[in-house]
Parts: structure tokens; C-alpha cells; sequence
């Protein structure tokens, strides 16, 4: 045991054992440096010619080796030993007086200059030891000094004493007087020590409490910090980095020991820290070089006060949010209110243009039969007319297709073979006069594969796709494959995926995600709304619709559906 780790263990103050602990290490490191001071001044008052009793260096010797070796194993005895620590107290605060007694009978009793060394186990049993500490040292302090002063009178002192001419004190009220007196100081010391003990025990007993409150207080913003679900980043003025919590991390993908202690502008090169308290967004690359949309704001710290007055010493505090989804749900919104002024129009446009086209097809098919029977002499006459008659069907398809769109049928599924249905389309394509000779569409699955679904609305499903797919293939070589197995979903259910694919261009990279929008079309005849049709329908079904690239390097659509249980 060394006084280095004397040191480090009265530092450990966490508990009251420990506290007490603590104390009782440093009196007995106090006791130690205060008889070697003690010896110390005793071999410099020896080396002079003053009239003071001083003890011989071999009592000397012995003495302060009796302190050391007890001071050390009772030390050892403290830290070792789980020991009832306020006994433990006691005994050492009676060692002290004992030794107290020993140095001021060998130093001439009565006129020994080391009689106020019996304060120090009192003030430190008052103070370590509360109400009992200091009362049991001033007793014993008092009774042990009151022995020596009896064999003082009875002439029971060291004979060395003789020899450097001492005369000891035969008269017993004189030293009664001496008792009374050093008594009386010694309980006075230990009445003041037990009411300054008190006193720190209650400013102890405050400052613990103090700092429970502040340690549940740091554990619980600990755990606000690390649970809330916004991510919190402070700065410094230097743009530091200075705190993160688990949800930045959780965010960005970067772990907090990686963020913290380097610039801001290091990960988050982005942010523009000018308009606080509002809420501004950005793009951002994740850890995992995902790109996300990352919300933000940020609020200034104020840190001191002078002269009552709050500043800033431009520490920041920034929340952090993932707003994809938020993003994502405002673009489905706005989707909204495009479909439902989609809806409004179309019924106007039901009302006003299609009877009145009606007419005109009707008209225009009339002429052209007539201007047919004529001869060629009105071949330029019939082919106006066909004109009409193919621009005005081509309008009444373009509101047939508003009106599927903003008014989707009430589904009626069943159970219906794919390749009847596809069958159906490909009938439907041959007897356009647009269709191509060229154009092959190959069926490469099975006749048994069956779905469960609206057999209208997947007709219109299919024929969108493949019209829309000729569109984009190379003239004269067309070709369109359409396949169908039964497979399984990510969640493990049961799905029937029909694939589309066609050798033409494919959908450019920037496009994917506009394609199925309402209106978005890179045909110079198209209306937008096909594939915007096909991903409503799909929906409608519980499926989903997907664009990949295929072998020939064009554009592949996969059609998801659900196999009922």
C-alpha cells in the first residue's frame, strides 16, 4: 500500500462507505505527516540551547516507527477489508491519543510543549465521526492526561527526565488545574467540531442530492438524445462538430465516433446554415451512397450571460430529417389533385365533344362510302373523308381514355386463361390498318397459366403495352415476347409475373420514374396516359408494374399479380 493509492481511493467518493472511507485515509495520512513534522522539529530544537523538554531520539525513533507501522497496516486493513468502517474510526481516533499520551509523558507531562496534540484525534473524530467521534477522543484525551498528571504527582515519569533536571509538579491542585482546564478545551474542541461536522454533512448531504438530480437529469437527455427519432447535431463557432445523437447516424449511415470533431462541411457539404428556424431540404448521399432528401433547420445557443444579457457564441444546434418519404407523399398529393381535375375535365369532355364526334364519324363514314361508289373520279373526295373519320376516332379513343382514367371501373374478378386474353389483343392489333405486317409477337408460355383478375381491364392492360411497345420498335423488324410463370414475391406469397419485352430504344435512365405519370409521353401521337392506365389497373389489383431492360436491349415491363390463397 503507498500513498499514491491512499490518493486514488479517497478520490472515490460516489457512495457514503466510500466518503467515510475516504476520510479515514487522509487522517491517517495526516497522522503520519503530523508526527514527522513533530520529529522533525524536535531534532531542530535539540540541535539549540532552549529550555524545552525534548524526548531522546532512540523514545523518538521507537515513536514514530510505532506510528508508521500502525498507520500502514491500518491503512492496508481499511482497503483490503470489508471492516465496519466507524469502528475502524474509533480505534484509530483512541490510537491517536494514545500516541498523543506517550509523546507528552516523555516530553515532561505537565510542562510538555506537545500537550495541544490531543486536538487533532478530537477535531478529526468530531469531523470524520459525527456527535460520538470527537466526544469519545476529547473522554479519552482527558482521562489519558489526567493518568499521566497523577503519576507526575506520585513521581512516576521517565528517570531520563532527572538527569536534564526536571522537577515534576507534587502538588495536586496545581495540577488539577492543568486537568480542568486542558478537559474543558478538549470537550469545547469537540462540541465545535461535531456542529462544523453537521454542517458539512448537510452541505454534503445537499450537494449529493444535487448531483443524483443532476446525473438522473444527464441520463435522461442521454436517452432523449440517443431515442428521439430527428437527428441532432451540435457545432461550435468553428463549425465543428461537436455532439451527435443515434438518429443522425441512422439518417446519414456515418457513425457518430466518425462524426464528431470534424466539419460540418466535411459530411454535410450542403447545408446552408443562413435562415434559421426554417425548414429548408437538400439533396444527400448516404454512407451507403443511397441519395436521399434530407430536411433541415438550425437554431443558435446562447451559452453566457453579462450583465444579464444572453449571448451567442455561435454554437448551432441542426435537426436533421429524412423527407423522402414526406417528398414522396406530397408528389402522390399532387397526383391527386391532377386525377381528380382529370375527372372534372373529362366529364365535360364526355359531354361536350363525344356526341358531337359521334356525328361526325358518322357523317364522314357516310361520304366516304359514297365518294367509294363514285369511282375515281372522287378519290381525293374519299380520302378527306377517311381523314375525318380516323382523326375523329382517334379523338373519341383519346376521351375514352380520360374516362377510363378518371372513372376506373368497378372490378369484377375471375379466373380466366392469359393466352385467351392475349389472344384477344393480338386479334384487335391484326385488324388495325396501322399495324404492321412486319411486327411479330411471340407467346412464350404456356396455354394453362391462368389469372385471377377483370378480363376487361387486363385487356386493356395488355394492349397498351404491346401498342405502346410497336410504337418504339425498329420498323420492319418488330418483335414483342410476352412470357408468364408462377414465382414468388419478396414476402413469400404466390404471384403471377408476365413479362413484355420489345426490341426497341428502351426508357432512358432519367425517365423511369416519369413514365407512369399522367401526361408524361415521348410519342408525338401519344396522350400520356397509357401507361398511367396499366399502373392505375395494376393498383386496382393489388399488383404492381415495373420497367427493366431485356436481352435485345429495349424495354421490358414486368406485371406482378397476386395468386388468391
Amino acid at each position: 500500500m503507498t500513498f499514491k493509492d491512499i490518493f486514488q481511493l479517497s478520490r472515490q467518493s460516489d457512495t457514503v462507505d466510500q466518503i467515510l472511507r475516504s476520510q479515514l485515509l487522509w487522517m491517517l495520512l495526516l497522522r503520519v505527516v503530523l508526527y514527522t513534522m513533530l520529529s522533525g522539529l524536535s531534532i531542530y530544537f535539540g540541535s539549540t540551547n532552549l529550555d524545552i523538554i525534548l524526548m531522546p531520539s532512540e523514545f523518538l525513533l521507537l515513536l514514530l516507527l510505532a506510528v508508521y507501522l500502525t498507520t500502514i497496516f491500518s491503512a492496508y486493513y481499511l482497503v483490503a477489508a470489508q471492516t465496519h468502517l466507524a469502528r475502524f474510526g474509533f480505534v484509530q481516533n483512541l490510537l491517536d491519543t494514545l500516541f498523543a499520551t506517550l509523546l507528552i509523558y516523555y516530553t515532561g507531562i505537565s510542562h510538555s510543549i506537545f500537550s495541544s496534540i490531543y486536538f487533532f484525534p478530537i477535531i478529526a473524530g468530531g469531523l470524520v465521526l459525527p456527535r460520538k467521534g470527537g466526544m469519545i477522543a476529547a473522554a479519552s484525551s482527558t482521562l489519558l492526561y489526567g493518568l499521566i498528571l497523577t503519576f507526575e504527582v506520585y513521581g512516576y515519569y521517565p528517570s531520563y527526565l532527572l538527569r536534564l533536571g526536571f522537577i515534576g509538579e507534587t502538588d495536586a491542585m496545581v495540577n488539577l488545574n492543568h486537568f480542568s482546564i486542558h478537559g474543558l478545551t478538549f470537550f469545547l474542541a469537540a462540541i465545535l467540531s461535531a456542529l462544523f461536522s453537521r454542517r458539512i454533512r448537510k452541505t454534503e448531504d445537499a450537494l449529493s442530492t444535487s448531483l443524483r438530480n443532476y446525473e438522473q437529469l444527464a441520463v435522461l437527455y442521454k436517452q432523449i438524445f440517443d431515442n428521439i427519432a430527428t437527428g441532432i447535431i451540435t457545432i461550435d463557432g468553428a463549425n465543428f462538430i461537436t455532439s451527435a445523437n443515434k438518429a443522425t447516424s441512422d439518417i446519414t449511415g456515418y457513425p457518430v465516433t466518425a462524426l464528431v470533431g470534424n466539419r460540418l462541411t466535411r459530411y454535410f457539404p450542403t447545408l446552408a446554415l443562413s435562415s434559421p428556424r426554417l425548414r429548408q431540404s437538400t439533396d444527400f448521399t448516404t454512407n451507403d451512397n443511397e441519395r436521399i432528401r434530407l430536411g433541415y433547420s438550425y437554431v443558435e445557443l446562447t451559452t453566457t450571460k453579462e450583465n444579464g444579457v444572453a449571448r451567442s457564441d455561435n454554437h448551432k444546434i441542426i435537426t436533421l430529417r429524412d423527407i423522402s418519404e414526406i417528398e414522396q407523399l406530397e408528389r402522390q398529393m399532387r397526383q391527386a389533385e391532377k386525377l381528380a381535375a382529370i375527372g372534372m375535365m373529362s366529364a365535360g369532355i364526355a359531354h361536350d365533344f363525344r356526341n358531337p364526334l359521334t356525328a361526325i364519324s358518322g357523317s364522314a363514314q357516310i361520304l366516304a362510302d359514297e365518294f367509294c361508289r363514285e369511282g375515281s373520279e372522287n378519290q381525293s373526295n374519299y380520302e378527306l373523308a377517311n381523314i375525318i373519320l380516323r382523326e375523329s376516332s382517334r379523338l373519341i379513343d383519346t376521351i375514352g381514355d380520360f374516362l377510363k382514367f378518371s372513372r376506373p371501373e368497378e372490378l369484377t374478378r375471375e379466373w380466366f386463361s392469359l393466352k385467351g386474353c392475349l389472344d384477344e389483343v393480338m386479334q384487335v392489333c391484326h385488324a388495325d390498318p396501322t399495324w404492321p405486317l412486319s411486327a411479330r409477337i411471340e407467346v412464350l408460355f404456356d396455354e394453362t397459366v391462368d389469372i385471377w383478375a377483370d378480363r376487361k381491364q387486363m385487356f386493356t392492360v395488355l394492349n397498351h403495352l404491346i401498342q405502346n411497345a410497336r410504337s418504339f420498335c425498329p420498323p420492319g423488324r418488330e418483335l414483342i415476347e410476352v412470357s408468364a410463370f408462377e414465382t414468388q414475391d419478396q414476402q413469400g406469397a404466390e404471384i403471377i409475373l408476365v413479362e413484355i419485352s420489345d426490341n426497341g430504344s428502351g426508357v432512358p435512365r432519367e425517365n423511369i420514374e416519369k413514365i407512369f405519370d399522367p401526361f408524361f409521353t415521348s410519342r408525338a401521337d401519344g396522350t400520356g396516359l397509357g401507361l398511367a392506365i396499366v399502373m392505375q389497373v395494376m393498383q386496382d389489383h393489388n399488383g404492381s408494374i415495373r420497367v427493366a431492360d431485356n436481352v435485345y436491349g429495349g424495354a421490358k415491363f414486368l406485371l406482378s399479380l397476386p395468386v388468391p390463397a
